[in-house]
């Protein structure tokens, strides 16, 4: 009886084992999908950011060559913003002082008028 029990208890680590094992390669092909994952992230991040930068070296980007990039395009991305405000101001001055001189012309008209 002490050997059934034995075996039985053999058995079922054998199967506990092996479950394990099938765990493990399910683990690894998810690792590995979801570092070919990362991969083809960074490459297409790259791919948008600076297409000739992208696969042109054929080596893998690394994770510090996106950040640097999206960084770029984020300091590119401010002072474009920072640029449009300054213009918008710009024509928005612009714009007053044409009605300041438009009115004044309007002025200038109508006592040019009364003069004649």
């Amino acid at each position: 009886q002490a050997e059934e029990e034995l075996k039985a208890a053999w058995s079922q680590q054998a199967r506990q084992l092996q479950e394990m094992e099938r765990r493990e390669r399910l683990l690894q092909s998810d690792m590995q999908r979801a570092g070919e994952q990362l991969e083809s992230f960074k490459t297409r991040v790259m791919q948008v950011c600076s297409p000739s930068a992208a696969g042109s070296t054929g080596k893998p980007v690394t994770e510090q060559q996106v950040i640097e990039k999206v960084r770029q395009i984020s300091d590119e991305n401010k002072q474009s913003h920072e640029r449009e405000k300054s213009l918008q101001k710009e024509l928005s001055s612009r714009l007053a002082k044409e009605r300041e001189v438009s009115a004044n012309i309007k002025v200038f008209k109508n006592s040019l008028q009364k003069l004649q």
